[in-house]
């Protein structure tokens, strides 16, 4: 009971979160949204017995919102003194994000005291290798199972990857670049000029 009751909550919070990651018209509302979808995927994949993936979901996603709101930052040209200025507004949004991961925190540790059977019905990550470990089940399916989806899986990161490099790094006016052709083609009558300067005048 207590583990269905789990699961449709932590589903239903990842679902809404996804939902206002591109509904939000604010991108720090979108982070926030992004984060609390992380820890709740990481909640679903705890019910499944794969603990390390929501180990890894945690810590290497979460701790990447920083990039991606690097990214958002350079292509949105968003102004830090405007944000500053209305930390209050998105104080109410900040809060009620962390009152659910609290709520949700309590209901997974009370969980696991108020209903010690749980323990017991937490699926395995795979049911015909049930005595390996979580890591080592994982590997084996990734890459043996899903090897196939699995380089698909990064062949779609990756071009995630170079478009977003490629729209940071948008030729933009007024914005001075190195040229390098140009500097190694340079000529010694070009790096520096004579003045003569006569005593009492500047440059």
């Amino acid at each position: 009971m207590i583990e269905s009751l789990c699961f449709y909550l932590f589903a239903a919070i990842t679902v809404l979160s996804g939902f206002m990651v591109i509904a939000s018209r604010n991108p720090v509302h979108s982070v926030l949204f992004l984060i609390l979808a992380f820890f709740n995927s990481a909640g679903l994949f705890v019910l499944l017995g794969a603990e390390f993936l929501a180990m890894i979901l945690v810590i290497v996603y979460v701790g990447a919102v920083a990039v991606l709101f690097l990214f958002v930052v350079m292509m949105l040209d968003i102004d830090f003194v405007e944000l500053r200025q209305g930390f209050l507004q998105y104080l109410p949004m900040g809060a009620l994000i962390g009152l659910i991961l609290v709520v949700e925190l309590m209901m997974v540790f009370g969980g696991w005291v108020l209903a010690p059977e749980m323990t017991a019905v937490v699926a395995s990550a795979t049911p015909d290798i049930a005595e390996t470990e979580n890591t080592r089940a994982l590997g084996q399916l990734i890459y043996t199972d899903y090897v196939f989806l699995f380089q698909c899986a990064g062949m779609v990161l990756l071009t995630a990857m170079i478009g977003a490099i490629v729209l940071t790094h948008r030729q933009r006016p007024g914005v001075k670049r190195q040229n390098i052709s140009k500097q190694v083609r340079r000529r010694r009558d070009e790096a520096y000029e004579l003045v003569d300067i006569k005593p009492g005048q500047g440059v």
